[in-house]
C-alpha cells in the first residue's frame, strides 16, 4: 500500500515532472517529503508563489510536459493564481495544486478559506477537487487536459489531511499518453480543397504565423510554404524564431517596435494566412487591411465578421493543412522582393544603435552579442519588449521566452530560473526594466540559493517608460505616476549574495558583459539608461 502522497510524487514523476515549484504548507509536507523520497522529481522552494506559477508555465513549454505549482490556502492561491492566469493567456500546460479544507469545514468560516474552485474557474482550463480513490486519475486526467489543445493550466484542489491516508492502487499514466497524441485532430482534406481556389486567386497573400505554430514544431514547413510559392512572412512575437529573420521573404514582427514598417508589407496584402495565430497576442482586425482570411488552428477564428467578413477555418492539425497546402500547384506570387528587402533594409538600420549613445538599443545590441546563438532569454514586459520583438533575432522557437498573451511585469526573473533547470547546460540571459525588476528581485535569493548561472541585465531609466509613452502622447503629465526613482546613488555590491555591475556607458557595458558571462553563478548587471529614445520606436499606441 501506498499513501496518497506517494502516490502524488510517483504520478507526476511517471509523467515527466522533473520540478514542483512553490512554498511550503503545513499541509503539505507530506507530499513535500514524498517528493524527496522519489528519485527523479524534486521540490523547489521558491519567494514567491506567482514565481512558482512562471517557473512551472515556462518549465511546461520547454519540455511539453506540465510544469507543477503549489499553493496554501487563500493568500497562498491568489499570490499563484497570477502566473496560473498567464499559463492560461501564454498557452503553456500547467498543473496548480492548492490547498483546501477538509470536506466538513469546506463551507465554513475559518481562517485563510476561500473557494479555491471559484477562484481558478476562469483562469484555467478544467479545476476539480481530488480525494483518497482517484489522486491518480485525477492528475493523469489533468495532465492530458492540459497539453490538450490550446495547452493551458488546470487546478486541482489537495483537501487537508488526505496524504498520509493509504491506498491501495498506482495508476498507470497510460489515458495520459493517448490523450497527449490526441491533442491536434487530424485535418480533413476537403477543408483544404475548398480554400484553394481563394489561394490560387489571391496576388498578394501574406503569411502571419503564430503561437500555435510554435506548439506544432511547423518551422519548416512554414519556411517552404513561403518559398515554395513567394509568400512574405510576419511574425507574432511568441512565435519569433518560426522564420528567418535573414530570409528575403521577412517582413517583421506584429505591433512591436516600428511597426509601421512592417505595415506597410501587410497593407498590400490582398489574403492573410493564419497558421496557428493566436488573437491571445493581438486581434486580427487591429492590424488586418479588409481582405478574406484563411485561419489554420485547433479552433476557429475569433474575429470581429464586421470588420473582417471574409472568414475561412481550417481546424486542426497545423503539420496536415501544411503538408496538404504544398501539394497545391499555383504561381508563384506577385511580390517584389526587391521592395521587400529594401522595408527590412530600413528596418535594421533604424534599430542600429547611434555612435557613441548608452540607449536601450546598445543594451539589447551588444547583449546579442554575447549571448550564444543557442542560448535562452527570457524578458519582462515594457517598452524594452517592442525593441526585443524586432531587434533581437531569434534563430529557433522557444529561444526567446516572454509573456504577450498575459502581459505580466514580473515574468522575466522567475522564466530564467525555470529556463536554467530545464536545460542547465545552455546560456540563460534575463532582460527586464527596473519596474519589472522591483516585483520580482527577492527570486535573486532562489537564484543564489540554487547557484544557477544566469545573467540578469536590468535596464534602469527610472521609469515606467511605455506608460509614460502613452501619457505623453495625450499630452498628460508624462512623470506622474511613473518615475520610479528606485536606483541607489552609490552603487551596490550585491542583492541577496548575487553580484551586481553597474554600467553607464557602452564601454562599461560590455565590460560587465564579460565577467558576466564568466561568472560562476547568478549575477546582475544594471544598465543605466537614457530611455527617451523609447519615444521614437514604440509606437502602438494601446500596447
Amino acid at each position: 500500500m501506498s499513501t496518497v502522497s506517494q502516490i502524488f510524487a510517483h504520478t507526476l514523476k511517471e509523467i515527466g515532472v522533473r520540478f514542483v515549484f512553490g512554498v511550503p504548507s503545513g499541509n503539505m509536507i507530506d507530499y513535500i517529503e514524498a517528493l524527496r523520497q522519489e528519485n527523479g522529481i524534486d521540490f523547489i522552494l521558491v519567494g514567491h508563489e506567482a514565481t512558482a506559477a512562471f517557473m512551472a508555465d515556462v518549465c511546461g513549454r520547454l519540455t511539453g510536459v506540465p510544469g507543477v505549482c503549489f499553493a496554501t490556502f487563500g493568500p497562498g492561491a491568489t499570490n499563484l493564481s497570477t502566473g496560473v492566469g498567464g499559463a492560461l493567456l501564454d498557452r503553456s500546460p500547467l498543473i496548480a495544486f492548492t490547498d483546501e479544507m477538509p470536506d466538513h469545514l469546506l463551507n465554513r468560516t475559518v481562517q485563510m478559506n476561500i473557494n479555491h474552485q471559484q477562484l481558478f474557474f476562469p483562469i484555467t482550463k478544467w479545476t476539480t477537487r481530488m480525494n483518497t480513490e482517484n489522486i491518480g486519475e485525477i492528475i493523469l486526467k489533468a495532465a492530458g487536459i492540459a497539453n490538450s489543445e490550446k495547452a493551458g493550466p488546470v487546478h486541482i484542489g489537495v483537501p487537508a489531511g488526505i496524504g498520509i491516508q493509504k491506498i491501495e492502487k498506482i495508476t498507470s499514466s497510460v489515458d495520459y499518453l493517448r490523450l497527449d497524441k490526441k491533442r491536434w485532430s487530424p485535418i480533413v482534406a476537403g477543408q483544404i480543397n475548398k480554400i484553394t481556389g481563394l489561394l490560387k486567386k489571391s496576388n498578394r497573400p501574406i503569411l502571419a504565423v503564430g503561437l500555435a505554430a510554435v506548439r506544432a514544431g511547423v518551422k519548416e514547413l512554414v519556411i517552404r510554404l513561403a518559398d515554395k510559392f513567394q509568400i512574405p512572412v510576419v511574425l507574432t512575437p511568441m512565435a519569433k524564431g518560426m522564420f528567418p529573420e535573414n530570409h528575403p521573404l521577412y517582413a517583421g514582427v506584429l505591433f512591436h517596435a516600428l511597426s509601421d514598417l512592417v505595415a506597410e508589407t501587410y497593407r498590400e496584402a490582398d489574403l492573410v494566412l493564419g497558421m496557428g495565430y493566436d488573437p491571445v497576442e493581438f486581434n486580427y482586425e487591429e492590424w488586418m487591411p479588409s481582405v478574406p482570411l484563411i485561419h489554420f488552428d485547433s479552433t476557429g477564428a475569433d474575429v470581429d465578421t464586421t470588420q473582417i467578413p471574409e472568414v475561412f477555418n481550417v481546424v486542426g492539425n497545423l503539420e496536415n493543412a501544411l503538408n496538404e497546402l504544398l501539394k497545391v500547384e499555383m504561381p508563384v506570387k506577385n511580390w517584389d522582393r526587391t521592395v521587400l528587402q529594401e522595408r527590412n533594409t530600413r528596418l535594421v538600420r533604424k534599430l542600429t544603435p547611434k555612435p557613441d549613445s548608452f540607449s536601450p538599443l546598445v543594451v539589447v545590441d551588444e547583449l546579442r552579442k554575447f549571448l550564444p546563438q543557442e542560448g535562452i532569454l527570457t524578458v519582462d514586459v515594457g517598452a524594452h519588449l517592442h525593441l526585443i520583438g524586432q531587434q533581437w533575432p531569434t534563430p529557433e522557437p522557444k529561444k526567446l521566452l516572454m509573456s504577450n498573451g498575459w502581459s505580466s511585469m514580473g515574468f522575466a526573473i522567475p522564466a530564467a530560473l525555470a529556463a536554467k533547470l530545464c536545460h542547465p547546460d545552455l546560456p540563460v540571459v534575463a532582460l527586464m526594466g527596473d519596474g519589472s525588476f522591483l516585483m520580482m528581485v527577492g527570486e535573486l535569493a532562489t537564484a543564489k540559493r540554487l547557484n544557477l548561472k544566469i545573467v540578469f541585465v536590468v535596464i534602469y531609466d527610472n521609469s515606467l517608460s511605455l506608460i509614460r509613452i502613452k501619457q505623453g502622447r495625450k499630452k498628460f503629465n508624462d512623470h506622474y505616476g511613473t518615475d520610479l526613482d528606485c536606483l541607489q546613488k552609490e552603487p551596490t555590491n550585491h542583492y541577496f549574495g548575487v553580484p551586481v555591475i553597474r554600467a553607464t556607458n557602452p564601454e562599461e557595458y560590455k565590460s560587465g558583459l564579460e565577467k558576466a558571462f564568466q561568472q560562476d553563478g547568478p549575477i546582475v548587471i544594471e544598465a543605466v539608461i537614457d530611455g527617451s529614445e523609447y519615444n521614437e520606436l514604440v509606437l502602438k499606441s494601446n500596447k
